[in-house]
């Protein structure tokens, strides 16, 4: 899987995600919600990791398995509470920025792209911003309430993007399934199991598909884009943030929220540029 082909379907499997974020954090709070996609995910995994050999690290390694599982486990734990608070378009727009971070950060460490493929990537990320917009004035409690996850949104931008970029650093060190063990297996034992033993951990029925499906597409995001990081962390970092314009349209789709005529330009700019990216590379 191309780091282009990686980055667009990483893209697809985080937009459900981020849907079933929305209304498994209203149903049962973030903590809770963020528990069991952890625990769904490490389900998945186990059979993989149980049949892969233990792969021999050294600190290098460690360190940004580290970093990946821990800023993943962090940053969806913001994302969530962003999410019971905030629009999903809104949100979800802000978190996209996090390719823009870590392919920023893999440009500093030292990956060289054309002037011909950076301009493309500064045109993806124009899109994201543009789709981010917003057009109408809220209420002074939904000011109230766009503020918080607006910050909530750009803190997990932050850290999910330096998790981005580790994921992508180890991907070709590390097999696959031990990429994505850390930060599910920390979820499970920092969040999950302590909810557990104070009796706060919740589960209704109406979350259960939601936390079972949030779960199931999440990981397989982080497994696209692991897989599509081996050919390019800038370039799939900022494909990813797709995630933005095509929340945006399945947020209006499935719960009324409003797309002006900024974000249908944001959309539009991200697809010719993803158009011109996919002629640019092999």
């Amino acid at each position: 899987m191309g780091a282009i082909t990686g980055g667009i379907v990483a893209s697809l499997m985080w937009t459900p995600a981020a849907l079933c974020a929305s209304r498994s954090s209203q149903l049962i709070g973030a903590p809770s919600a963020v528990a069991w996609v952890m625990t769904v995910g490490l389900v998945l995994i186990s059979p993989t990791v149980l049949l892969t050999e233990l792969p021999h690290l050294h600190a290098g390694p460690i360190a940004l398995l580290a970093v990946s599982g821990g800023g993943n486990m962090a940053g969806l734990l913001l994302v969530y509470a962003a999410m019971r608070v905030g629009k999903v378009s809104i949100v979800v727009a802000i978190v996209a920025t996090e390719g823009a971070v870590a392919g920023v950060i893999a440009v500093i460490g030292g990956e060289v792209l054309s002037p011909a493929v950076g301009a493309t990537l500064a045109l993806v990320v124009l899109g994201v911003i543009l789709a981010a917009r917003r057009e109408e004035e809220p209420s002074r409690a939904g000011r109230r309430h766009t503020g918080r996850a607006t910050y909530l949104a750009i803190g997990a931008a932050t850290v999910l993007g330096a998790s981005l970029y580790a994921t992508g650093k180890v991907s070709t060190e590390v097999p696959l399934a031990w990429v994505l063990l850390p930060a599910r297996l920390l979820g499970v034992l920092l969040v999950a199991i302590p909810l557990a033993i104070s009796s706060r951990l919740k589960l209704t029925r109406a979350a259960l598909p939601l936390v079972l499906a949030g779960g199931t597409f999440e990981t397989l995001g982080v497994a696209c884009f692991t897989l599509a990081a081996r050919h390019g962390i800038a370039v799939a970092s900022v494909l990813v943030s797709q995630v933005a314009a095509l929340a945006s349209v399945a947020a209006y789709l499935l719960f009324g929220e409003r797309i002006g005529r900024t974000q249908v330009l944001g959309v539009a700019t991200i697809v010719v540029g993803v158009s011109v990216l996919s002629a640019l590379l092999p």
